[in-house]
C-alpha cells in the first residue's frame, strides 16, 4: 500500500488492508492479475531486467516477472503481503516500503510495475514521481488502474451492498479535488507527464472474471477491499441481507455451467523515466 497524505486517505487504506494478505491471496489477487501480462511487456520485463514491482501484493507480478528471466525488487506496505511475495519468489529482494518515499537510490531500476497501486495513493502525481526518481534514465514504467465507472461485474458487491441499504460511511476518507484524477485514458494519460514522465501511453483493458459466487463473495466476507472492509463491518443480519442481494443480482453474471463471468475494466499506461528531479504540486 502506500505512504501518509495528510487527507487521511492514506491511512485509512493502510487500515482497510491490514492483516488481510491471506484473503486477498485466495480471492481478489486473481482478477489482479489479469493486465500482468500486458503490464510486463510495456516495460520490457526479461533477462537482465532488474525491475522494481511497487504494491507487490501476494507476488504474483513479481513472480510472472522473474518467471520471465528479470531480477526482481518488490515492495509492499503490509508485511503479510512481503511474506507472501517471499514464498512466492525466493530469489527476490522483498521488503516493506510504500509510496512517495522508497528506500532506493536515483535510476535504481530499469523498469518499474505498479499494479492497481494509484487507487490506493493519497497523492498520485508523487507516487507516479517516485517512480520516475528509481528508474534509470530511457527506463519504463507501467501501472494499472480501475476505470471510473467501473465494470458491471466490478460493481456487483457495491450494488448488493447499496441494495441492503448500508451507505459508504460519512467519515470515509476521500481522495480532495486537487490530487484526484479521472480514472478514464485521458485522465490517467494526462497524469503521467504532470509527474515527469515522457512518451506516455494508455489503453483500456476488458475483460470478464471467471469465478465462483461463493469464493466471490467470501474475499468480500472477509474484509478485502473497501466494500469488503464495510461488509465485514456490519451487524449479521445487515450482512445476510447484502448476501441475499448478492446471490439475487449474481444470477445476472452466472454462465450455464454454473460459474461468474464478471466484467472488468482498467486502465494500462507506461512512460519513460526521465533524469533529474521534477517539480510536483505539493497536493498532488
Amino acid at each position: 500500500m502506500t505512504g501518509f497524505d495528510g487527507s487521511g486517505f492514506d491511512e485509512s487504506g493502510r487500515s482497510i488492508w491490514s492483516g488481510r494478505a491471506v484473503a486477498y491471496a485466495e480471492s481478489f489477487a486473481a482478477v489482479c492479475a489479469y493486465p500482468i501480462g500486458d503490464l510486463l511487456d510495456a516495460v520490457g520485463a526479461g533477462p537482465g531486467v532488474h525491475l522494481l514491482d511497487v504494491g507487490t501484493g501476494s507476488g504474483n507480478v513479481a513472480a510472472a516477472a522473474y518467471a520471465r528471466g528479470a531480477r526482481i525488487t518488490a515492495v509492499d506496505a503490509e508485511p503479510g503481503m512481503v511474506e507472501l511475495t517471499a514464498q512466492a519468489v525466493p530469489a527476490a529482494d522483498v521488503r516493506v516500503a510504500e509510496l512517495p518515499v522508497l528506500p532506493f537510490a536515483d535510476g535504481t531500476f530499469d523498469a518499474v510495475t505498479a499494479n492497481f497501486v494509484l487507487d490506493h495513493v493519497g497523492r498520485p502525481r508523487r507516487a507516479l514521481a517516485e517512480l520516475n526518481r528509481v528508474t534509470r534514465p530511457g527506463g519504463r514504467i507501467a501501472v494499472t488502474v480501475w476505470c471510473v465507472p467501473a465494470g458491471s461485474g466490478q460493481a456487483l458487491l457495491g450494488r448488493a451492498t447499496e441494495a441492503a441499504g448500508v451507505r459508504r460511511p460519512p467519515h470515509r476518507a476521500v481522495l480532495p479535488p486537487e490530487t484526484d484524477f479521472p480514472r478514464t485514458e485521458r485522465g490517467l494519460l494526462d497524469l503521467l507527464p504532470a509527474a515527469g514522465l515522457a512518451h506516455p501511453s494508455c489503453r483500456t483493458l476488458a475483460w470478464d472474471h471467471l469465478t465462483s459466487a461463493g469464493q466471490w463473495w467470501q474475499g468480500a466476507a472477509s474484509g478485502v477491499g473497501f466494500t469488503g472492509h464495510l461488509i465485514a463491518a456490519q451487524p449479521a443480519a445487515t450482512r445476510a441481507e447484502i448476501k441475499r442481494h448478492f446471490d439475487l443480482l449474481s444470477a445476472g453474471f452466472t454462465t450455464p455451467d454454473g460459474r461468474l463471468a464478471l466484467p472488468h475494466q482498467a486502465l494500462l499506461a507506461g512512460a519513460t523515466a526521465q533524469p533529474g528531479p521534477v517539480p510536483v504540486p505539493r497536493t498532488g
